[in-house]
């Protein structure tokens, strides 16, 4: 309660000072401090889910920079000034106002160590900024700025440290509960945790974010991260464990977590994991069902494409209303409709290609046969694959997503999509003989491709 009524306060203030016609004047009245405190409780605002602030913020960030850039060298004498200073640079400030400041302030050596590594954070020259700041504890420090410090060694140490840096977003979180340096440091150690291979981690740091700051405007880069980390974990993370998490979200989220969880799950072949999502995403909560969802059957449907049920598949699928779909998921509709359909397909290559192993002695056939090949595949003898698969390929490529230039650029080697079904010699490959083998492997190709059909993830 003190909080929110120094935060409207504050507000109430600043409102005033952006609405004056000498906003200066009103700049100048307050400490650095004081306008760096203020945007401080407006961004754990922001981190709570209110997204009305985020204008605030803006002209908070603009109002600080004014007030900093004016400060002499009397203002940075009182430390907490020039504390505010280092904590502006590393909420996202202007490099620019940090250094110029820095130049003209007279302070402790740490203080100063602690702004060259800043600068240096801020002008994308990480190797000196964590050699700047290594030798400092950000525990030792005052709780404001330690904890941004904790996030921004944490942020450094990531890629090279990421144990190092899990245990600097600890302490970032220790010393601001419930600010937007939580906020980060748990979105940040959701991915390190998959990074790391750490189930518990994960499924811990993914339980606390949830339970605080779904509703903040980054919770999208943690639902990324949570996606991400499911599937790479898929073998450590249960079902129950899954879905205690996603309890504690709101139905809408919810379904959307499993609708993307049970889209990737099914491009990489986890079939159980795909079913499980895709019958979450359409049980729905409170007896609001989502089973009209495109997409949830769409993606419940993947994960039995090459199934044995594989004509209630084509069945489900042709029911499926695309104009509900998105463009990549309409080109995931037609890829799935394609690889349905030859899965199902005749194997009328077979009575052709039986005969050939016949003359093995005899060295003629199998050099005309690649000499027809290599000048014109169209006059080829029917070969098992070689009739069924080029229709698939065509059907993928001519879909919504072909002109993307991932998907074109996997679509257009056709060695790599051609060449195993159609090449004739036994050296040339080992194509499996029996008819579903052959479309199996054949299917897991056109997979491959639709991985890079997909798109943005599902609104």
């Amino acid at each position: 309660m003190k909080r929110a009524a120094v935060t409207r306060r504050l507000i109430g203030l600043l409102l005033l000072a952006g609405g004056h016609p000498s906003t200066g004047f009103a700049q100048d009245a307050l400490q650095p401090y004081q306008l760096v405190r203020s945007l401080q409780l407006i961004q754990d605002r922001i981190a709570a889910g209110d997204h009305a602030a985020l204008p605030m913020q803006a002209k908070l960030l603009e109002m600080a920079d004014a007030r900093l850039r004016a400060a002499n060298a009397e203002d940075y004498k009182d430390p907490k000034n020039f504390r505010a200073l280092l904590v502006y640079g590393m909420s996202g400030g202007n490099p620019v106002t940090v250094e110029a400041a820095t130049s003209r302030a007279t302070t402790d050596p740490q203080s100063l160590a602690i702004a060259k590594g800043v600068i240096d954070y801020l002008n994308g020259r990480p190797g000196e900024a964590i050699e700047a700041l290594r030798p400092i504890d950000p525990m030792t420090l005052p709780p404001d700025l330690g904890a941004f410090l904790a996030l921004v060694k944490g942020s450094l140490l990531a890629g090279d440290q990421p144990a190092t840096a899990l245990g600097l977003l600890d302490e970032a979180r220790l010393l601001s509960p419930g600010t937007l340096v939580e906020e980060a440091a748990l979105r940040r150690s959701v991915g390190l945790a998959v990074a790391q291979g750490d189930a518990a981690r994960f499924a811990l740091a993914s339980t606390q974010y949830v339970e605080r700051y779904l509703y903040s405007p980054y919770a999208s880069q943690f639902a990324d991260s949570f996606v991400s980390g499911v599937i790479a974990l898929h073998m450590s993370i249960s079902q129950e464990k899954l879905g205690d998490i996603t309890s504690m979200m709101d139905p809408e989220r919810e379904k959307v977590i499993y609708l993307r969880i049970a889209r990737r799950a099914a491009i990489d072949g986890l079939n159980e994991l795909s079913a499980f999502a895709s019958a979450r995403a359409e049980q729905g909560r409170d007896g609001n069902t989502n089973q009209d969802d495109p997409r949830a059957l769409l993606y419940a449907s993947l994960s039995t494409v090459t199934s044995g049920t594989i004509e209630d598949v084509r069945a489900k699928l042709g029911k499926i209303d695309r104009t509900r779909l998105s463009e990549g998921d309409r080109a995931l509709l037609d890829a799935a409709q394609a690889i349905a359909g030859e899965v199902v397909a005749p194997p009328t290559a077979l009575p052709a290609e039986k005969p050939a192993p016949v003359p093995a002695a005899v060295a003629q056939p199998v050099p005309e046969i690649a000499t027809v090949q290599g000048a014109d595949d169209s006059g080829l003898p029917p070969v098992e694959g070689a009739i069924s698969e080029q229709p698939a390929v065509t059907a993928i490529s001519g879909g919504p997503a072909a002109n993307a230039p991932d998907t074109a650029a996997a679509a257009s080697p056709d060695p790599a999509t051609v060449m195993p079904a159609s090449a004739p010699s036994p050296a040339a490959g080992p194509e499996p003989a029996d008819p579903t083998d052959a479309a199996m492997t054949r299917t897991r190709r056109q997979l491959d491709l639709i991985d890079q059909m997909l798109g943005a993830a599902p609104k």
